[in-house]
């Protein structure tokens, strides 16, 4: 909130216009005095925020931090419930700027010191209002001000002050209206009591002076006093305008008179300026430069007398009957041929990648060729006659189709594209006689287990037998006996007694690990029941079983 409101006393941030604005809308030190409370107040939540932090850095339990969390959040909370009215009124501020119009202080301005709405009471313009218009292809802004009565400066009230904000500095030219016929309320002594105590805010700044409702009475109808006070003012450089809403006269004038006037005036003022001197000189007053060639071609055209048709004038002549020609300007060497289809493409290829330059000589050897040819009689054959070759050839092929789908039928009756898989049961080519034996010759013993059972007889009572186990044997073929694994339980431990305490500590070790760890960030599971800090130590009335 801080960052985003704007900083009146900042200049390179805000315009002057806006900053004397909000000063007149809002009361500028109470504006400041918002924001700084607003300043400190987040100044006050880091440095909390700080200290709870490094006491989170030391806490022994979560139930700790969760309680330093709530503590900072409460003093946070806190503090920002005495921020309340400044936050409302902070609020007001920004709903109020949000509806304000969007004005442009460097823009070529108009402003318009008058009552737009026709009311019969004074002070219709309450605020700002903006409008723009075109004019000489340029964009205008034109402001609506609020009334003026003629009064000391410190008894002006806040919609008074909008329009001293605006005339002091907006550079605009300033329209000002006056109502001669004193229909308003006001008489023509008032109004020139007016603009003299104004007038200073209109330094350095075009200025029209405009007679409303000539409809009712002109300049010419009034007393001489008053005609000499216009006449005065012409010779102060001060444009007079006679204007009349109702009849619509002098109102598009009055727009035309004073955007030339400003426009007039923002020229001088930057050719005052060192800054753009050169530049706008050299852009006004520079010769054009125009080359020979132009000028005489220019003139020649002059000299022919009518100008060349052009298509937008046939266009115009034909009307609907109009059709596009773009070929009739082809610059060919026979103009026989600008309406010929030309393909660009044949048969996938690109015409103008193939282009033969003798095609010409090529094409009459060809037909050369072709009538030697037709006058040899080379194509007189009696397409009538048969041929018993051919014939032979068609009804071989027509034997081979009929077979063909005869084979078809037949496959697809027996439905033999169906694989074929032999059902037989084949024999048993391994028993277990020879399967011993082959163990047997790897050097693996099957006839008995450590224990010297022997198992060949208990395979044939049906017992279950232990898995083979492999047998070392060394280089002379002697079988080596396998060392006996022994469990991780009872490695190191000779005695029963002592493998059975060690498994009770195993497990009540496993068991204590088991309730101080957590499964993750999210295990709230707190295994203290009862918290030491929260029993222990002095206290004052009551008893230990009431916490």
């Amino acid at each position: 909130m801080i960052n985003e409101f704007p900083k009146i006393e900042v200049s390179f941030e805000i315009h002057p216009f806006f900053a004397d604005l909000m000063n007149v809308l809002y009361d500028k030190d109470h504006y400041k005095l918002a924001l700084g409370q607003l300043n400190t107040c987040k100044h006050l939540i880091d440095n909390i925020a700080r200290d709870y932090v490094r006491l989170l850095k030391h806490a022994d339990s979560l139930y700790r931090c969760k309680m330093l969390k709530k503590a900072a959040l409460g003093r946070m909370v806190t503090i920002m419930k005495r921020q309340v009215e400044n936050l409302q009124y902070l609020e007001q501020v920004r709903q109020h700027i949000s509806r304000m119009p969007s004005i442009d202080p460097n823009m070529r301005t108009l402003l318009v010191c008058a009552d737009v709405e026709v009311q019969p009471y004074a002070f219709t313009t309450k605020s700002l209002y903006v409008g723009h218009t075109d004019y000489n292809y340029l964009r205008w802004q034109v402001i609506d001000t609020p009334g003026i009565l003629d009064h000391s400066l410190e008894e002006r009230n806040t919609i008074e002050m909008q329009s001293i904000t605006a005339l002091a500095h907006i550079r605009s030219c300033i329209v000002y209206i006056m109502d001669v016929s004193q229909q308003c309320g006001y008489s023509i002594d008032d109004q020139f009591s007016l603009f003299r105590n104004i007038k200073p805010l209109f330094a350095n700044k075009p200025i029209i002076i405009c007679v409303n409702k000539t409809d009712v009475r002109k300049i010419a109808d009034l007393e001489p006093e008053y005609q000499q006070f216009f006449e005065d003012m012409k010779k102060e450089n001060v444009v007079i305008h006679e204007m009349s809403n109702k009849d619509k006269e002098g109102v598009v004038e009055l727009r035309n008179v004073a955007c030339d006037l400003l426009l007039a005036h923002r020229v001088e003022y930057k050719m005052k300026s060192k800054k753009g001197h050169d530049d706008i000189s050299s852009r006004l007053h520079r010769p054009p430069c125009i080359p020979a060639a132009v000028l005489n071609k220019k003139n020649a055209m002059k000299i022919d007398g009518d100008k060349k048709k052009l298509e937008r004038d046939i266009e115009l002549e034909l009307g609907d009957d109009y059709i596009l020609d773009l070929k009739k300007n082809f610059d060919l060497h026979n103009p026989t041929e600008k309406y010929d289809i030309v393909p660009e493409l044949w048969n996938g290829r690109n015409i103008a990648d193939y282009i033969d330059p003798e095609i010409e000589a090529k094409l009459e050897a060809l037909e050369r060729e072709e009538e030697e040819r037709i006058n040899s009689g080379y194509y007189d054959i009696d397409l009538d006659s048969p041929d018993e070759e051919l014939e032979e050839i068609q009804d071989l092929a027509k034997k081979i189709r009929h077979k063909k789908g005869l084979l078809k039928f037949e496959q697809r009756m027996n439905n033999s594209n169906k694989p074929s898989i032999d059902r037989t049961a084949k024999k048993r080519e391994r028993s277990l006689s020879r399967f011993r034996g082959e163990q047997r010759d790897l050097g693996v013993d099957i006839s008995s287990d450590e224990e010297g059972n022997n198992w060949d007889d208990s395979i044939d009572q049906g017992l279950q037998r232990p898995p083979l186990k492999k047998v070392r044997t060394n280089n002379e073929g002697d079988i080596v006996s396998n060392k006996k694994i022994v469990p991780r339980d009872r490695e190191g431990i000779v005695d029963v007694e002592m493998r059975t305490k060690a498994r009770k500590l195993v497990k009540k070790g496993q068991k204590k690990f088991n309730q101080d760890c957590r499964k993750g960030e999210a295990d709230r599971h707190i295994p203290t029941t009862r918290s030491k800090h929260l029993l222990a130590g002095k206290r004052g009335g009551g008893k230990t079983q009431r916490r």
